[in-house]
Protein backbone atom coordinates (compact mmCIF):
# COMPACT_ATOMS: atom_id res chain seq x y z
CA UNK A 1 0.00 0.00 0.00
CA UNK A 2 1.39 3.33 -0.75
CA UNK A 3 0.91 5.95 1.20
CA UNK A 4 -0.10 9.39 -0.59
CA UNK A 5 1.80 12.58 0.23
CA UNK A 6 -0.23 15.05 2.45
CA UNK A 7 -3.10 17.29 1.05
CA UNK A 8 -1.85 20.09 -0.92
CA UNK A 9 -3.81 22.46 -3.41
CA UNK A 10 -2.23 19.58 -6.12
CA UNK A 11 -4.55 16.63 -4.86
CA UNK A 12 -7.13 18.45 -3.56
CA UNK A 13 -9.35 16.65 -5.62
CA UNK A 14 -8.30 13.11 -4.64
CA UNK A 15 -8.67 14.18 -1.15
CA UNK A 16 -12.11 15.22 -1.71
CA UNK A 17 -12.59 12.15 -3.74
CA UNK A 18 -11.48 10.12 -0.49
CA UNK A 19 -13.86 11.85 2.06
CA UNK A 20 -16.67 11.04 -0.30
CA UNK A 21 -16.40 7.09 0.06
CA UNK A 22 -17.82 8.49 3.98
CA UNK A 23 -21.80 7.96 3.57
CA UNK A 24 -22.94 10.51 5.32
CA UNK A 25 -26.82 11.58 6.27
CA UNK A 26 -27.62 14.97 4.20
CA UNK A 27 -28.98 17.92 6.02
CA UNK A 28 -30.31 21.56 5.11
CA UNK A 29 -28.72 23.99 7.70
CA UNK A 30 -30.96 27.43 8.48
CA UNK A 31 -30.65 30.61 10.16
CA UNK A 32 -32.31 33.77 10.80
CA UNK A 33 -35.46 34.66 11.37
CA UNK A 34 -36.64 37.59 9.15
CA UNK A 35 -34.12 37.04 6.74
CA UNK A 36 -33.40 33.27 6.59
CA UNK A 37 -30.93 31.72 4.12
CA UNK A 38 -30.21 27.68 4.09
CA UNK A 39 -27.30 25.41 2.69
CA UNK A 40 -26.68 21.72 2.50
CA UNK A 41 -24.30 20.55 4.76
CA UNK A 42 -23.08 16.99 5.52
CA UNK A 43 -20.48 17.81 7.87
CA UNK A 44 -23.16 17.52 10.90
CA UNK A 45 -22.42 15.23 13.81
CA UNK A 46 -24.16 14.91 17.28
CA UNK A 47 -20.81 15.99 20.01
CA UNK A 48 -22.44 15.02 23.16
CA UNK A 49 -25.84 13.90 25.18
CA UNK A 50 -25.13 15.92 28.48
CA UNK A 51 -25.04 18.77 27.37
CA UNK A 52 -27.06 18.08 24.32
CA UNK A 53 -25.13 19.31 21.85
CA UNK A 54 -23.68 19.30 17.79
CA UNK A 55 -21.33 20.46 14.85
CA UNK A 56 -22.09 21.76 12.03
CA UNK A 57 -19.28 22.73 9.56
CA UNK A 58 -19.51 25.92 7.12
CA UNK A 59 -17.27 27.63 4.91
CA UNK A 60 -15.89 30.82 5.74
CA UNK A 61 -17.27 32.84 2.68
CA UNK A 62 -20.43 31.79 2.84
CA UNK A 63 -23.83 34.13 3.27
CA UNK A 64 -24.52 31.15 6.30
CA UNK A 65 -21.38 31.81 8.05
CA UNK A 66 -22.18 35.36 8.64
CA UNK A 67 -25.85 34.83 8.92
CA UNK A 68 -25.26 32.15 11.94
CA UNK A 69 -22.87 34.11 13.77
CA UNK A 70 -25.49 36.96 13.12
CA UNK A 71 -28.21 35.04 14.82
CA UNK A 72 -26.23 33.75 17.20
CA UNK A 73 -28.24 30.36 16.60
CA UNK A 74 -29.62 27.49 13.59
CA UNK A 75 -32.02 24.83 12.88
CA UNK A 76 -30.70 21.58 11.00
CA UNK A 77 -33.34 19.71 9.02
CA UNK A 78 -32.17 16.04 8.63
CA UNK A 79 -33.34 15.09 5.01
CA UNK A 80 -35.59 12.46 4.05
CA UNK A 81 -35.34 10.17 1.35
CA UNK A 82 -36.85 11.64 -1.75
CA UNK A 83 -35.76 15.05 -0.83
CA UNK A 84 -32.87 15.27 -2.87
CA UNK A 85 -34.20 18.63 -5.25
CA UNK A 86 -34.11 20.18 -1.49
CA UNK A 87 -30.87 19.14 -1.40
CA UNK A 88 -29.44 20.07 -4.56
CA UNK A 89 -31.61 23.33 -4.31
CA UNK A 90 -29.16 24.34 -1.16
CA UNK A 91 -26.22 23.45 -2.60
CA UNK A 92 -26.62 25.77 -5.18
CA UNK A 93 -25.09 28.74 -5.85
CA UNK A 94 -27.97 30.00 -8.31
CA UNK A 95 -30.19 29.93 -6.04
CA UNK A 96 -31.74 33.53 -4.45
CA UNK A 97 -30.29 34.70 -1.60
CA UNK A 98 -32.85 37.44 -0.74
CA UNK A 99 -36.40 36.84 0.79
CA UNK A 100 -36.92 34.58 -2.29
CA UNK A 101 -34.77 31.55 -1.02
CA UNK A 102 -37.65 29.81 0.68
CA UNK A 103 -40.70 31.04 -1.73
CA UNK A 104 -40.87 27.48 -2.88
CA UNK A 105 -39.51 25.76 0.33
CA UNK A 106 -42.31 23.81 2.01
CA UNK A 107 -40.96 24.74 5.71
CA UNK A 108 -42.08 26.08 9.25
CA UNK A 109 -40.32 28.46 11.60
CA UNK A 110 -38.51 26.59 14.47
CA UNK A 111 -40.26 27.11 17.99
CA UNK A 112 -36.83 28.24 19.26
CA UNK A 113 -35.05 29.98 17.24
CA UNK A 114 -37.05 30.84 13.94
CA UNK A 115 -35.39 29.54 11.44
CA UNK A 116 -36.95 27.52 8.68
CA UNK A 117 -37.38 23.76 9.40
CA UNK A 118 -37.91 21.96 6.05
CA UNK A 119 -41.11 20.08 5.66
CA UNK A 120 -40.65 16.20 5.34
CA UNK A 121 -37.68 16.10 7.12
CA UNK A 122 -36.55 12.98 9.37
CA UNK A 123 -35.64 14.68 12.06
CA UNK A 124 -34.76 18.45 13.20
CA UNK A 125 -32.77 19.97 15.60
CA UNK A 126 -32.49 23.82 16.95
CA UNK A 127 -29.52 25.18 18.48
CA UNK A 128 -27.75 28.52 20.16
CA UNK A 129 -24.79 28.96 18.99
CA UNK A 130 -22.06 27.68 21.87
CA UNK A 131 -19.09 28.06 20.38
CA UNK A 132 -17.43 28.75 17.06
CA UNK A 133 -13.80 26.97 16.53
CA UNK A 134 -11.62 27.13 13.57
CA UNK A 135 -11.56 24.33 10.27
CA UNK A 136 -9.51 25.66 8.16
CA UNK A 137 -11.63 27.76 5.46
CA UNK A 138 -14.49 26.75 7.44
CA UNK A 139 -15.84 27.30 11.15
CA UNK A 140 -16.95 24.85 13.08
CA UNK A 141 -20.45 25.75 15.19
CA UNK A 142 -21.21 23.62 18.17
CA UNK A 143 -24.66 23.88 19.07
CA UNK A 144 -26.55 23.82 22.24
CA UNK A 145 -29.69 21.94 21.68
CA UNK A 146 -32.66 23.71 22.47
CA UNK A 147 -35.17 21.27 20.44
CA UNK A 148 -35.87 18.28 18.54
CA UNK A 149 -38.88 16.62 17.03
CA UNK A 150 -39.27 13.82 14.54
CA UNK A 151 -40.56 13.83 10.98
CA UNK A 152 -43.19 12.06 8.94
CA UNK A 153 -40.86 10.29 7.14
CA UNK A 154 -37.88 7.11 8.28
CA UNK A 155 -35.98 6.93 5.13
CA UNK A 156 -32.74 8.89 5.23
CA UNK A 157 -30.94 10.30 2.53
CA UNK A 158 -27.43 9.70 1.96
CA UNK A 159 -24.86 10.88 0.51
CA UNK A 160 -21.59 8.48 -0.52
CA UNK A 161 -19.09 8.60 -3.54
CA UNK A 162 -20.75 11.24 -4.96
CA UNK A 163 -24.14 10.65 -5.34
CA UNK A 164 -27.08 10.84 -3.18
CA UNK A 165 -28.75 7.57 -2.21
CA UNK A 166 -31.82 6.16 0.05
CA UNK A 167 -31.51 3.94 3.05
CA UNK A 168 -34.36 2.85 4.80
CA UNK A 169 -34.55 1.67 8.76
CA UNK A 170 -34.52 -1.59 7.21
Amino acid sequence: MTVPPPATAANHAELRAVMGMFATGVTVVTSGRDLPHGMTANAFTSVSLDPAMVLVCVKRSSVMHDTVLAQGSFAVSILAAGQEGLARYFASSSRPRDEREFETVPCEAGPHTGAPIVSGNVAWVECKLAAVYDGGDHSIFLGSVLGTGRGDSSDALLFHGGRFCEVGKG
